[in-house]
Formats: structure tokens, sequence, C-alpha cells
């Protein structure tokens, strides 16, 4: 698994918010569990080392967090990206880890929320262009 850094694609072009397209941001209560569930994906070769990231609540906090706000100035945002974020930051604070995964398509992403159902997890979305799909 990568370290996380925030990189400048990974922002919405308006407002500036955490909108990484193309990629599936799932919160987990343990972070046994994320870290168990990212290294799965890995070993069963589902994605590589290179396309996932486990974000500690530090990290959200951190890098994501300071993505919104300011997003929803001057007008508010027209879509949920803001509010995608502030949940995060809210499970980030009760000590919710993420997996941040690259996700190429619907085959792919449906082979790893297989392996995260097999643990509690507390949100999983997928981004792609203009939507955040619930998955």
């Amino acid at each position: 698994m990568k370290h996380f850094t925030l990189e400048p694609n990974m922002r919405s072009s308006i407002g500036g918010a955490f909108y990484p397209s193309g990629h599936a941001l799932v919160m987990f209560p343990s972070a046994e569990d994320a870290n168990r569930i990212g290294h799965g994906l890995i070993d069963k070769g589902i994605v590589s080392g290179d396309e996932v990231y486990l974000l500690p609540a530090e990290t959200i906090l951190k890098e994501i967090t300071p993505t919104v706000a300011d997003s929803d100035n001057p007008l508010p945002s027209a879509g949920t990206d803001g509010a995608t974020v502030r949940a995060y930051t809210k499970l980030a604070r009760e000590g919710h880890t993420g997996l941040l995964i690259r996700t190429k398509d619907g085959a792919i992403t449906e082979r790893v929320m297989e392996m995260v159902r097999t643990v509690p997890y507390s949100m999983a979305q997928r981004y792609r262009t203009l939507v955040i799909e619930d998955l």
C-alpha cells in the first residue's frame, strides 16, 4: 500500500474539494480491518500495491478535511463533494480509518466491495466523473 499524499488531481476543479475521480474511498471502524482488506486486495491481485492507500484518521483530518474549508465560497457546491468530505471528517474524528482504492471500472469495484463486505465498514463511495456513487 502507498503512503497517501493529496495530489492536485484528487481535487475538484470547481471549489477544490476532495474528489479523486477513478477511486473509491471506504471507511472502516477498525484500522486492523482496513489494513487487512487493503493487503487482501493486493494479495488476491484485485489491485496493485500502487493503487491502494491506507488513510489513518489523522491523515484524513490533515489532508482531506481542509479541502472543504472554502469549497462553498463564493457559491454553494452543486454536488455532494463537500458533504461527503464532512462525513469522512466526522468518521475520522470517531477514529475510523479509510482505504482509497483505484477503481478503473465497475467490475473491479464489485470485486473490491465483495472483499470489503466481509468486515464491518461505515461508508463506501466511488468517485466517477461528475458522480459520487454510494457502494
